[in-house]
């Protein structure tokens, strides 16, 4: 099945798409673990509207990929500089969010995606790649795991519709060779268009379905 499975930059054109894939990625993976009616108000219409005031907004550094298969959305990944509270930029990278459509799960369109935002930002210079994951997720958990990176001891809380839910932070150490190595795994699936990048101004949890906060 993976056969037609390609990454490719994100488009204005994509955030359609993109907006359905991240939502039916929140109301899989995060029901029982934040408000039911948090997620049952979620649109598809407004959350692809703010991908397009990122996109039109963006500063250059936040990159956005996809995955496609068989000229289909079923996946989106994004990653930029680490953010402090206050919103103080850190030299480590974060990954912003990483979804795949729950219907595309366990088919390596998660593992194609992590291992080509991976190199992006190793090829950028990022000692570090970061990210948030609710605490209870353990299947986003146990992905993150498995893509080599391991939780540094953080934790905090994210807050939805006044809750808070428990997250805690993963962390990979980037080098030229971390590179080389995720490379392999995108192989010659991966397809390249300009670069799409965005505004680090938006976070939000996120999933295999989730990595963090976009």
């Amino acid at each position: 099945m993976s056969t037609d499975l390609r990454v490719r930059d994100m488009t204005a054109a994509d955030c359609e798409a993109v907006a359905a894939v991240r939502i039916e990625g929140w109301r899989t993976a995060y029901r029982g673990l934040v408000p039911q009616p948090y997620l049952d108000g979620l649109s598809v219409e407004r959350d692809a509207e703010r991908r397009r005031e990122h996109l039109t907004d963006g500063d250059g550094s936040v990159v956005n990929v996809i995955a496609e298969r068989a000229g289909e959305v079923i996946g989106w990944g994004c990653y930029g500089p680490y953010r402090e509270d206050g919103g103080r930029r850190t030299a480590d990278g974060e990954l912003y969010a990483l979804y795949v459509h729950p219907g595309h799960w366990s088919t390596g369109a998660g593992r194609l995606l992590a291992a080509e935002l991976t190199a992006r930002a190793a090829a950028d210079g990022y000692p570090r790649l970061l990210l948030w994951v609710l605490k209870a997720n353990d299947r986003a958990r146990r992905f993150y795991e498995r893509a080599g990176f391991a939780p540094d001891g953080a934790e905090e809380d994210f807050v939805v519709d006044g809750v808070a839910v428990p997250e805690v932070r993963y962390a990979m150490r980037l080098s030229a060779t971390a590179a080389a190595d995720a490379s392999r795994g995108r192989a010659s699936a991966v397809s390249r268009t300009s670069t799409a990048r965005l505004s680090p101004s938006s976070p939000s949890p996120s999933t295999q379905a989730s990595a963090t906060r976009q």
